[in-house]
């Protein structure tokens, strides 16, 4: 199949994750149980009812303010028995979500509004939340895409790198406050640091980044 070399660089999950995600998903169906999947941030939920569609259980995780519009979704979408809603975001995670440990959790975008050290926390946290041999697949914007035209740390180190976007950039993509972008040795590093067996990283046509990691 013909990549999108044109795809927005917003649109960081729903591409070479979510195939290989979905791929995992039926895998485990294979073993006759229910594969349980955390989604988070849910967004308009096309990933979460594409998981429950094989079968899957999956938390839909994102803002309490959007709970009214997710759970909509997933009732039009016919699936309101196998896709439940949890209020909590990448910045304000619970103690204790739905459902948890995973088998899968996929992480759509939000780690780039953070620095480098507490996306770290967040994707520690995260793990810790997968069973044993479970995957957690991440997508974050990256330095190399068109993002980092004029990107005023484009030079730092990732741990000193959070700064706004160029001024046509931010307003083009309504990204307002500062963003830290990686590369895909960045995203290698974070996964790694946090304590995930790094299955596979890997850098869109489009420049932004994405990687598996396994609790072990």
């Amino acid at each position: 199949m013909k990549k999108d070399t044109t795809a927005n660089p917003l649109e960081v999950g729903n591409d070479e994750n979510e195939r290989q995600a979905l791929e995992e998903c039926v895998k485990r169906q294979r073993l006759d149980r229910r594969v349980s999947v955390l989604v988070i941030p849910a967004g308009h939920c096309e990933i979460a009812v594409k998981f429950a569609r094989l079968g899957a259980h999956v938390t839909a995780a994102d803002a309490a303010a959007l709970h009214r519009d997710i759970t909509g979704r997933v009732l039009a979408a016919g699936f309101s028995d196998d896709i439940g809603f949890a209020a909590a975001t990448l910045s304000e995670l619970p103690e204790d979500l739905p459902d948890e440990p995973y088998d899968i959790i996929f992480v759509r975008r939000g780690l780039c509004n953070m620095p480098y050290e507490e996306a770290r926390i967040v994707i520690r946290s995260l793990l810790l939340r997968l069973k044993i041999g479970g995957k957690m697949y991440v997508s974050i914007l990256g330095l190399h895409s068109e993002l980092g035209e004029g990107y005023a740390d484009h030079i730092q180190p990732v741990d000193q790198r959070f700064s706004r976007l160029a001024p046509p950039l931010a307003k083009k993509y309504a990204i307002d406050g500062p963003v830290c972008l990686y590369t895909e040795r960045n995203l290698f590093m974070l996964l790694l640091e946090a304590g995930a067996s790094v299955l596979r990283t890997l850098t869109t046509t489009y420049g932004n980044v994405k990687g598996v990691g396994v609790r072990v």
